[in-house]
């Protein structure tokens, strides 16, 4: 099942976000750990490409695999930004070669290795490059990144807003955003993308924070801003695992339940390969969503 077509409902739904081995070794336990939030139902999974694509090749097997045993539609995360059109092209082919329909085209970090180069040579600089390609290359379902806070690179939000612009111009199905941990953030970013005329289905992502070491590096990947009152929440839990984490879930659930409340269908967690955290969030919501999620 194409996404678009999950995100065209008028009912509500959550999804997940996993990520592949960093090496070989783990892959059977990243397996697992992917099957147990794939037994749960949810909306749909994303699977994550890896750093300068280091872990790409486990990305479309672990997609299958959950496609295959659970009957929960996947998408596949593709970067570009430390490829060759040869090899995207590569990648665009086995994609089609094993059923995939759902793509998230991203441009990817930057590897330290590539910020010594000239980006004159890069056969890719920005995602919309991506989205282009997978448009014109097939059937694919397009989801593209947004950044309800501006995108580091980018000087300033108005900027930023035009080249997300481009990307949904240029064939993007729907948005999901960078991890946000203040809605009225992602409302008021909300308000100035449709004032553009970008209609397209926008998730929002949250990120549980279970453990304080998250923090820093939740805030070095997304910029997000941290709200006092999360700041609160860390600085008084933060020295006890078991009390963050039930404190991380909770704050990420009423962040759940906030938008729904307030018209937002459609929610994506970053769940960090973590079955416990995702069904905790599900049981805490499964009322609301409709669904036993007790199985």
């Amino acid at each position: 099942m194409k996404i678009i077509d999950i995100l065209s409902k008028k009912n509500m739904s959550l999804s997940f976000e996993v990520f592949p081995p960093k090496k070989e070794s783990s892959f059977d336990n990243v397996v697992k750990v992917t099957e147990e939030i794939a037994a749960c139902k949810p909306a749909f999974m994303s699977v994550t490409y890896g750093a300068g694509g280091g872990t790409s090749r486990y990305t479309l097997d672990i997609a299958k695999n959950i496609e295959e045993k659970y009957d929960v539609p996947t998408l596949a995360h593709l970067t570009c930004v430390s490829s060759s059109h040869a090899m995207v092209e590569e990648k665009i082919d086995k994609m089609k070669e094993m059923g995939i329909e759902n793509v998230m085209a991203l441009r990817g970090d930057l590897t330290p290795e590539l910020e010594k180069t000239d980006p004159n040579t890069w056969d890719y600089k920005h995602a919309v490059e991506l989205v282009r390609e997978l448009k014109e290359a097939g059937d694919f379902c397009i989801g593209a990144a947004c950044y309800p806070e501006v995108h580091p690179d980018s000087p300033n939000q108005k900027e930023d807003l035009i080249h997300i612009k481009e990307k949904v111009d240029a064939g993007a199905d729907f948005l999901t955003t960078q991890m946000v941990f203040d809605n009225n953030l992602f409302f008021n970013f909300l308000y100035k993308i449709r004032e553009l005329g970008v209609t397209v289905p926008i998730i929002p992502g949250i990120m549980p924070i279970t453990n304080a070491n998250q923090v820093e590096r939740a805030i070095k990947l997304s910029g997000s801003f941290m709200p006092q009152r999360f700041k609160s929440i860390v600085d008084y839990f933060g020295d006890d695992p078991d009390a963050m984490k039930q404190a991380g879930i909770a704050y990420a659930t009423d962040q759940i339940i906030d938008l729904y409340a307030n018209g937002i269908t459609n929610v994506h967690v970053y769940s960090m390969n973590k079955p416990d955290v995702a069904k905790t969030i599900l049981s805490n919501v499964s009322d609301i969503l409709g669904k036993d999620f007790n199985r």
